[in-house]
């Protein structure tokens, strides 16, 4: 079994998934532009069936995979549930959002499409 640091370091392994979503002609964002927190990463959970290509293409470590929080999942639909008790009760999370510049690789890299750029409320 690999330990904690090894997974760490291969978070980020296709470089291939990054190079397609960067040449992706409908990605969003401000090609990293933007001030860190100015946009954040929103995750439709109905839509996300937890497969990671988020996290093996975001350079700024935002996002995680992991289990669904009991009142996130509560929180969806019946169908939604189901398709997420299907696909092993993974969702991915934004623990780092405010890491964000908006490159919108992470938009046009996941498979769902669960994933849009929003700007953040500015005080």
């Amino acid at each position: 079994m690999p330990s904690a640091a090894s997974q760490t370091s291969t978070k980020r392994t296709n470089p291939a998934k990054v190079k397609r979503a960067a040449a992706h002609p409908q990605r969003p964002g401000q090609a990293c532009q933007a001030a860190p927190g100015e946009y954040i990463p929103v995750v439709n959970r109905a839509k996300c069936e937890g497969k990671g290509d988020c996290v093996e293409v975001c350079p700024y470590d935002v996002f995680d995979v992991s289990t669904i929080a009991p009142a996130d999942f509560q929180a969806l639909g019946f169908m939604a549930r189901l398709k997420v008790r299907v696909h092993g009760m993974q969702t991915a999370y934004t623990p780092r959002e405010d890491a964000c510049l908006a490159c919108g690789l992470c938009v046009v890299a996941c498979p769902e499409r669960a994933i849009q750029l929003v700007r953040a409320v500015q005080p």
